[in-house]
């Protein structure tokens, strides 16, 4: 009995280093991002506490950009939530694809772990463990630890470094766009299948479209309907398999 449980530890601890050596390539991008996004955070009025905590708490930095300039311009606590769920509301997907792997788990532990569920993570763990496998669990908790490790050390020291650096880096750098580009660089490979394609297009084009509007309300409308039109193409995708 000892000797199944110490061999089970020896795979999840491999499992664990196999997933931060396969998320390394995703580290540099996700570090640059945060560094913008701890800039910004200050830059926007925040303390160097509020955005500590705004960091360790939220870690979302998609949500977080959206709603700073929402803050700075006293927006109502009402609006600037909404928007930092409807930003978030991909999570839900995500959610949904890597739960039930964990389904075993007490729910407590579900939700600890549902912290850690992030971009980086949703793009290795499926390819590691497809749908299929739902039922095994081998090999899994140590994988998604070893994702879920990578992504937050690498945004949290990102961020962090960028709220040091704030009042040191000048915007005419351009650091926002180098964000962007690592942004970019993350969520390209993300983009695997015609649905995820559609989603993407529409979603970009329409917060294009909707660039002037008050509150950045567009970047709302643009993640509603790019998450409409994926739906839309994955279930006449499946209706035409069957």
């Amino acid at each position: 009995m000892n000797l199944s449980i110490a061999g089970q530890a020896e795979r999840e601890k491999v499992a664990f280093w196999d997933a931060m050596r396969v998320s390394m390539s995703a580290a540099p991008g996700l570090a640059a991002w945060g560094v913008v996004t701890g800039m910004a955070m200050i830059q926007s009025g925040l303390s160097l506490w509020q955005a500590l905590i705004m960091s360790f708490t939220v870690y979302a930095g998609s949500a977080q950009l959206a709603a700073l300039p929402l803050i700075a311009a006293g927006t109502p606590i009402s609006m600037i939530f909404l928007t930092a769920l409807m930003v978030n509301l991909r999570f839900i997907i995500f959610g949904v694809v890597i739960g039930p792997h964990f389904s075993h788990l007490p729910w407590a532990r579900r939700i600890f772990k549902g912290y850690f569920n992030a971009d980086v993570v949703m793009a290795f763990f499926p390819q590691r463990f497809p749908a299929h496998t739902v039922a095994a669990t081998e090999g899994k908790l140590g994988f998604f630890n070893g994702l879920a490790a990578s992504n937050w050390s690498s945004w949290q020291l990102g961020s962090v470094a960028g709220m040091l650096l704030a009042s040191q880096i000048p915007t005419s750098w351009g650091i926002g766009f180098a964000g962007t580009l690592a942004l970019l660089a993350i969520t390209i490979p993300l983009v695997i299948n015609w649905a995820a394609l559609v989603g993407v297009a529409v979603a970009g084009t329409i917060s294009v479209l909707t660039i002037a509007w008050p509150f950045r309300l567009g970047l709302v409308l643009a993640i509603l309907l790019g998450m409409v039109a994926a739906m839309s193409i994955d279930r006449l995708q499946r209706k035409q398999a069957a």
